[in-house]
Parts: C-alpha cells; structure tokens; sequence
C-alpha cells in the first residue's frame, strides 16, 4: 500500500500565514477603533471651536457696540460744553456724560476681555482639531502601508491633540 503523503510543510506554512493575517487583522481592529476615537474627538473639538468662535465674534460685536455708545456720549458731552459756552447748558450734564462715559468703556473692555478668552479657547481647540485630523490621516496611511510604527505615532500625535483639546477647557 502506498503511504499517503500529507503536505505537512504547506499546511505549517499556511497557518503561519493565516495566524500572521489574523494578527494584522487584530492589529487592523485596534487601529480602526483608536481612529474612531480621534474621530470623536476631532468632531467635538470643532464643534466646541466653532462655538467659542461664535461667542468671540458676539463679545467682540457688544464692544464695538459699546464704543460706540461711549462716542456718542462723548460727542453729546461736547455739544454741552458748546452750549455751556452760549449759556444754554448747565455744567451738571456734562458730568453726567462723562460718568456715563466711564461705565460704558468698562462694559466695553469687559466685553473685549470675554472676546479674547472665548477667542483663545477657539485657537486651542482648534489646533486640536488639527492634531487629530493628522492622526487620522496618518492612521489609515499605517493600514495601507501595514506599518505599525505608523499607527503608534499616530497614537502620539492625537495625544497632542488631546492636550490642545484638554487646555481648551483650562
């Protein structure tokens, strides 16, 4: 009776193969979720960029408002002192615009200085946004290319995200 050969070096390189396909695969699964979570991220930070932005703009609009309103008093005190020259004024109204004057350019400095802090959170946050986005980039580059040291700094890369993302809140 002829011996039946089995092709035992061909199946061991098979499963050699399969389980290194399985490994990848794994490895594969591990990259998509991280990427995932940089997706996540990147989403809310722009989101929360994009809303620290609108509030910078709405600050910014209540100071240029209020300048305005500080020259207006400014010029309505002028034409008191005009009038107070031809004697039609009396002098109380001219302090009066001047102190009116003064509370009305702290509201504006105040609305100035919510302007800027709204508009640094946006910076942070979007500079997040630009960190993750790279590390997204950067992992579907690590599967394309099967290189792991890809996705590792991909990893890095969106831990400086999340420092921009966390020092947007500080």
């Amino acid at each position: 009776m002829e011996e039946i050969e089995v092709p035992t070096e061909h199946l061991h390189e098979t499963i050699q193969e399969k389980a290194k396909e399985a490994g990848e695969s794994g490895w594969f699964r591990y990259v998509a979720i991280s990427t995932a979570f940089m997706a996540v991220f990147a989403a809310i930070s722009g989101l929360l960029a994009g809303h620290y932005s609108n509030e910078a703009l709405i600050e910014q609009i209540k100071a240029s408002d209020q300048w305005s309103y500080y020259q207006a008093k400014g010029i309505k005190a002028e034409i008191k002192t005009l009038e107070l020259k031809e004697g039609i004024a009396d002098p109380a109204s001219i302090a009066k615009y001047k102190t009116e004057q003064e509370e009305i350019k702290k509201a504006a400095e105040e609305a100035e200085k919510e302007s800027g802090f709204h508009l640094k959170k946006h910076v942070f946050l979007s500079q997040a946004v630009t960190f993750f986005q790279i590390a997204i980039a950067i992992s579907a580059i690590s599967i394309l290319t099967k290189k792991k040291s890809l996705w590792i700094g991909s990893i890095l890369i969106s831990l400086a995200g999340m420092g921009f993302f966390i020092w947007g809140f500080i």
